[in-house]
């Protein structure tokens, strides 16, 4: 009887200490309830908002119109590189260096392209292509054709190849000054030879100038993204969600030129890129230029250059030889309107230049020292 009664003490010590051991588990819920809030909130799938946005039929659209494109220059087509060399003539390309160099004196680089064109237009950057003699574009289908450079600006970093092929895939062109910061956006190209590749991310903010274009005159508006873009993108194209292009990618943010993405990139305005693009096919070059660089008006400004308006385009220097000088415009000049559209500002007046041919006569409307003036001018070439 007396080991009946022991067991049975035991097994009653053992349950209270087993029930003590699963309580100490638990984080009294006095002194808990942010955890408990906390882990109801953490989200084990995609938001719900993110879940309702269908990326498939913009990355449907636009893969087919995105190009691969190889760009060499050199005595010799190389046939063998390493890795590191690819990774190296992308990296110089992305930030406007053309190519990466070898020994034997030759350079290759790679990036992306759009087809603007059924029978083979296809838009890039400049830098991509500024330093080859060699361009090879492979499609997306796999088909692969010598490209030949039609032309380029680069004040915009812009340029324009063309392809023997007919019946091809082209891109739809957006209207980027129609996008808002906060729209999703696509990046479709080549990153480190990735092919055919797409990220997804918002436009951060419009009409950055980052002076990254290192030419006289040069003419920054990006669309800045938190798309995934690498090297081998530059060229590729920046859409929306209907497919339509918006951009070109053109340049990312690398602290330390470490050549790869933290969270910032930039794509040349979809309007830019057509203007510019028609301008070289239909003309086989870049579009006229003015020739001069210039400052807002406003009243600070006015003040201090002791001016007689408030608005316009100050006249700070003039490009030698370029237009402005050949007619007669001179520094200190402010132009207030071009044939009788006002200008306020440096924005409105690169918007006519860009949309005038070369060699087409503009009637530019200038303050001189207080007194109207109309002068005639010849855009010449850039």
């Amino acid at each position: 009887m007396r080991n009946l009664l022991s067991l049975i003490f035991a097994g009653m010590i053992g349950g209270l200490l087993t029930l003590g051991g699963f309580y100490m588990l638990i984080i009294p819920e006095e002194t808990a309830p942010q955890v408990k809030q906390v882990n109801t909130q953490i989200p084990i799938n995609r938001p719900a908002y993110a879940a309702s946005i269908d990326f498939t039929n913009a990355a449907s659209k636009t893969m087919p119109t995105v190009v691969h494109i190889k760009a060499s220059k050199g005595p010799s087509r190389q046939s063998d590189k390493s890795r590191g060399d690819d990774l190296g003539s992308i990296f110089e390309d992305l930030f406007g260096g053309g190519g990466f160099g070898n020994p034997k004196g030759e350079k290759k680089g790679a990036g992306s392209g759009v087809i603007i064109s059924p029978d083979g237009y296809i838009v890039t950057n400049n830098h991509v292509v500024d330093f080859a003699d060699e361009l090879e574009v492979t499609l997306y289908d796999d088909r692969t054709f010598k490209a030949t450079k039609i032309g380029v600006d680069k004040r915009t970093d812009v340029a324009v190849l063309k392809i023997d092929a007919t019946n091809l895939p082209t891109v739809q062109y957006g209207d980027s000054d129609r996008t808002k910061v906060g729209e999703w956006v696509l990046a479709v190209g080549n990153p480190f030879d990735l092919t055919s590749t797409v990220t997804a991310g918002i436009i951060s903010a419009k009409g950055r100038d980052i002076d990254i274009i290192r030419e006289r005159g040069a003419i920054e508006d990006f669309i800045q993204t938190d798309a995934a873009i690498n090297p081998g993108n530059s060229g590729g194209a920046l859409v929306d969600l209907d497919g339509r292009l918006i951009g070109i990618n053109t340049a990312i943010y690398s602290p330390g030129f470490s050549g790869t993405f933290a969270g910032y990139a930039f794509a040349i305005p979809s309007n830019m890129v057509k203007d510019i693009a028609n301008n070289i096919i239909q003309h086989g070059g870049p579009r006229g230029m003015l020739g001069v660089n210039v400052h807002d008006v406003d009243e600070e400004f006015a003040a201090e250059k002791n001016l007689s308006v408030t608005s316009g385009v100050y006249i700070a220097e003039l490009v030698d030889g370029g237009a402005a000088q050949y007619a007669g415009l001179l520094p200190n000049d402010v132009i207030t309107s071009v044939d009788g559209q006002r200008v306020k500002n440096a924005p409105e007046l690169i918007e006519i230049i860009d949309n005038t041919k070369v060699g087409e006569i503009l009637e530019i409307t200038i303050n001189r020292n207080g007194r109207t003036k109309k002068v005639p001018v010849a855009l010449k070439a850039g």
